[in-house]
């Protein structure tokens, strides 16, 4: 993933959509957007409302959260895949 925000998250959007088994038509359909705006969304080409986003999580079968930020680290390790290596899935690190 690149590390501009636009692109992450047009780079997850597209992921979900793909793995959801959908076109972005039926996404743009669901979110109540057109098909050339929802894939400038999924592109990283323009930014979006938090309201159209919350409309294409749901499309996708998401649901959007804020987390803060010092848990975020947390969040991705429990969202890894596990293994069997018995480690535990998050460390804090001191600030």
């Amino acid at each position: 993933m690149t590390s501009d925000p636009l692109n992450e998250l047009g780079d997850l959007l597209r992921q979900a959509r793909l793995t959801a088994g959908l076109t972005q038509e039926q996404v743009a359909d669901l979110a109540g957007l057109s098909r050339p705006r929802y894939r400038d969304i999924e592109t990283g080409a323009a930014a979006a409302r938090v309201t159209t986003l919350m409309n294409v999580s749901r499309a996708l079968g998401l649901e959007m959260m804020l987390v803060p930020q010092a848990m975020v680290p947390a969040v991705r390790a429990l969202m890894r895949p596990h293994d069997d290596d018995d480690l535990p899935a998050f460390v804090s690190q001191p600030d």
